[in-house]
């Protein structure tokens, strides 16, 4: 690491990154709270809503997938950058699909170019929120992914308000276009140069090797066991939270008869309860270490979605929403943390470990909504509950290797 940066310097790199895991969360709810009125406006069914979710979700798995390519290439600053500017311009096209010029087609392209940015982005974030994490030697992958939740919580909001005042989708997109922009540059001003991912060494000036001698490096992430144990850890919770994101103010609505209102309501508390232990994650993890914390709340995960399935009253519903949340709130920022254990690997392992995670988080909501037609929402989510389990008897796979500083707890991790 750089160790020349100042403190100043430092809280600028990190401010930059907690701004840009905002405007990654803030660009995505920007379009889901908007697909009600994107499908009045081009008159559309469901059925192509479904496609345009494919084709964000195939964007977005290719991105995860270039990210490491672009890390090698050009670095995580300059990457994060031109990811940034590609997402911007998707949401911009959604709202020229949607209004300016109405058309499918338009909105396909616009949601394939947010997916692709948004996924590559997604890599180097966290790479450098891990190298972050490395220079404070302390936690801070869940309060980033909590800058992250606050950013869906802003976009939801906005996006709400936006369709209270019949504000259109394409005032509404260019407006969010404008802000990620503005976030993009200044964020990039601040992010130091061979600080991250694209400079492991301890030397500002030290020399890299060639881009292609670090892209084959790169690649042979996906030859190490730890990859896959890790991406399993990853997967049970992408799939908790994405089920959750899709499915569990329908379940709240329609399996347990609430209304739509408290349907909402219910994926808000889910929300705020997400956030919340990721704002608070980071000093329980440092304190107890990764793996005891993963399997704690694993356990509370599995014991949250049963709960929402049998629960037969509306407040332990809420209950069950709220161990949900708090359940699902740390796998995904533990399994990116410790995939970047090792610095000079980082991009590699996490780039990864992201894809198997994202493939979940993206594939698995519309899996469940098939096997729902079939055997009813409810029972579908015990698939959720098997996968959550998982996650935690794989948690082993999060210790951290020798030599790191980061999520080992105050007593050594034990099995």
């Amino acid at each position: 690491m750089n160790t020349a940066l100042s403190r100043r310097g430092f809280v600028r790199w990190r401010t930059a990154i907690f701004a840009i895991f905002a405007a990654s969360g803030l660009s995505i709810a920007t379009w889901a709270s908007r697909v009600p009125s994107i499908k009045a406006d081009l008159g559309i069914e469901n059925s192509q809503i479904g496609l345009m979710l494919l084709a964000m979700g195939v964007a977005s798995i290719l991105g995860l997938s270039a990210s490491s390519v672009i890390i090698a290439r050009f670095g995580t600053r300059t990457g994060m950058l031109g990811a940034m500017i590609v997402f911007a311009a998707g949401v911009a096209l959604i709202g020229i699909g949607t209004n300016l010029a109405p058309s499918v087609a338009v909105v396909l392209v616009g949601l394939a170019l947010f997916g692709f940015g948004n996924g590559s982005v997604d890599v180097m974030m966290n790479v450098e929120g891990a190298a972050i994490e490395t220079q404070s030697s302390k936690t801070l992958l869940p309060l980033f992914h909590a800058f992250f939740s606050v950013g869906t919580v802003l976009g939801a909001g906005l996006g709400a308000l936006a369709a209270s005042l019949e504000i259109n989708v394409f005032t509404h997109t260019a407006v969010v276009t404008a802000l990620i922009v503005v976030v993009a540059f200044v964020a990039h001003a601040n992010v130091p140069v061979h600080v991250g991912a694209d400079a492991p060494q301890t030397h500002a000036d030290a020399p890299r090797p060639a881009w292609r001698t670090r892209l084959a490096a790169s690649l042979s992430a996906w030859r190490e066991p730890r990859t896959y144990a890790l991406g399993v850890v990853m997967l049970g919770m992408a799939f908790a939270e994405g089920g959750a994101n899709d499915w569990l103010a329908l379940g709240v609505s329609e399996d347990h008869g609430g209304g739509d209102a408290l349907g909402a309501t219910a994926l808000m508390v889910f929300s705020v309860a997400m956030t919340v232990v990721r704002v608070v994650g980071g000093p329980l993890v440092d304190r107890f270490g990764r793996v005891a914390t993963l399997r704690v709340l694993a356990v509370t995960a599995t014991a949250g979605i049963v709960l929402f399935i049998l629960a037969p009253t509306l407040p332990l519903v809420f209950v069950g929403a709220a161990l949900w949340g708090m359940g699902a709130s740390l796998g995904f920022p533990l399994g990116m943390s410790a995939a970047a254990d090792d610095p000079a690997r980082a991009a590699a392992r996490v780039s990864a470990a992201a894809t198997i995670g994202y493939v979940a988080f993206l594939c698995g909501p519309p899996v469940l909504g098939f096997i729902s037609d079939q055997i009813g929402l409810l029972n579908t989510l015990y698939i959720v509950v098997a996968l959550v389990v998982a996650s935690g008897l794989a948690s082993g796979a999060a210790r951290p290797t020798a030599g790191s500083t980061v999520g080992v707890g105050r007593r050594v991790e034990h099995g």
